[in-house]
């Protein structure tokens, strides 16, 4: 199965992390283009992704932004999200002048905790009828 590069920046992130699934739903508030399209890693279209990304061995947690065919992962996701949100979150990509060693490091801090800091899932979240159409299966 081969996914056609999408020109909309699609995120993938943890389906059954609470702050993960708190990160989306912020961006789908501030996303006032509603450029963005989502997709849990674990899904048919983030294992694709994955695999087209060439992405191996990323932490658990990690969020994935895939735009015109280039693939960020951790901090780099994020900070690149922020940037194609525009406006004021647009100032957050300063902070890719922070070596990747040290914006990861906080990344991953976060991550390894974000389970006992804010809690799991049961399951992935499930999109409103309205949100639907910028969700991949």
């Amino acid at each position: 199965m081969r996914i056609a590069i999408e020109p909309r920046p699609v995120l993938y992130f943890d389906g059954v992390c609470n702050l993960c699934e708190r990160a989306v739903q912020f961006v789908i508030r501030q996303d006032k283009k509603k450029q963005f399209l989502f997709a849990p890693l674990t899904s048919a279209a983030g294992q694709v992704a994955l695999q087209e990304g060439h992405i191996s061995g990323i932490p658990a947690g990690s969020v994935v932004l895939c735009h015109r065919g280039r693939y960020h992962t951790r901090s780099a996701a994020a900070l690149h999200s922020f940037r194609l949100l525009g406006g004021v979150w647009q100032l957050m990509f300063v902070f890719m002048l922070v070596p990747p060693f040290i914006r990861n490091a906080v990344y991953d801090h976060i991550a390894r905790n974000r389970y006992k800091w804010f809690g799991q899932r049961a399951e992935c979240m499930m999109p409103t009828a309205e949100l639907r159409e910028r969700f991949l299966e």
